[in-house]
């Protein structure tokens, strides 16, 4: 046995409301090429017409520059790059060796890169000293503080310690920075 279903009035009139919305929104959406702004009614002749017409459209390249002035762009903020996660783990590694320990740029990036350190590859390292947040001058005093109080060095023992390859690495400025802030 088949059965028939019956859909009635109110089926057909629920069927012509839903394609009315599908035609909406698949052909709304469709920009409207006239332009928004107030339309006089007084009645003109001939001549004003012709006046008008041209007034307009000599008018109608200012309005849109006006508008384009007027209304600032949206701009986009650019959207950071993927960045690997050695290379994010190397960032957090030289803000702590920079925060912590008062390293010197020279002395992070062998940090990082050293076998007994993060052992990570160069292009890490680097990507990682571009992008610390570190005060390097801020860093090298820091340092002489700390050979100043727990060693007693001189001030020219200071210098020599921070600038060396084996010590702090820091640069001649930043040594020289920091020995003159000494108190």
């Amino acid at each position: 046995m088949k059965k028939v279903f019956k859909i009635g009035c109110l089926g057909i009139i629920g069927l012509f409301v839903l394609m009315a919305i599908l035609v909406a929104l698949v052909g709304g959406g469709e920009d409207s090429t006239e332009t928004e702004g107030p339309t006089e009614t007084a009645p003109a002749t001939e001549e004003t017409a012709t006046e008008e017409t041209s007034s307009e459209e000599a008018e109608e390249p200012a309005e849109t520059e006006e508008a384009a002035e007027t209304e600032e762009p949206v701009e986009e903020e650019p959207a950071e790059p993927e960045v690997s996660t050695e290379f994010e783990s190397a960032l957090n590694q030289a803000q702590t060796y920079s925060d912590t320990m008062h390293m010197s740029k020279a002395g992070v990036f062998d940090q990082l890169t050293s076998e007994y350190g993060g052992q990570f590859p160069e292009d890490a390292a680097q990507y990682a000293i571009d992008n610390v947040d570190a005060n390097w001058n801020a860093n090298a005093l820091e340092s002489a503080k700390t050979y100043q109080e727990s060693m007693s060095m001189s001030k020219e023992a200071i210098r020599n310690q921070l600038t060396s390859d084996y010590g702090g690495q820091f640069t001649q400025e930043e040594a020289d920075y920091a020995v003159e802030n000494l108190k």
